[in-house]
C-alpha cells in the first residue's frame, strides 16, 4: 500500500524578516541578512513582520523608529 503524497506549499516568495541594526533599530527585509545578526522571522507577509516588530520594541528588543 503505498503512502499518500503530501505537498507542501511552494516557499512564499515574501518571506520577511526583522533584522536589529547595530544602532539598535530594527529593519523589516525581505531577505534573511548574510552576517550573523540578530534576527526574527520569517514571517508570511510584511504586515506580520510590522506588527512583530511593534512586540518586540514594547519589549525593549528594538528601538522604535
Amino acid at each position: 500500500m503505498e503512502q499518500p503524497v503530501v505537498e507542501q506549499p511552494p516557499m512564499s516568495e515574501s518571506q520577511w524578516y526583522i533584522v536589529k541594526q547595530a544602532d539598535g533599530h530594527c529593519t523589516i527585509e525581505p531577505a534573511p541578512p548574510p552576517d550573523p545578526a540578530e534576527k526574527w522571522g520569517p514571517f508570511d507577509s510584511q504586515g506580520e513582520a510590522i506588527a512583530r516588530r511593534v512586540g518586540l520594541i514594547r519589549s525593549g528588543k528594538c528601538l522604535p523608529v
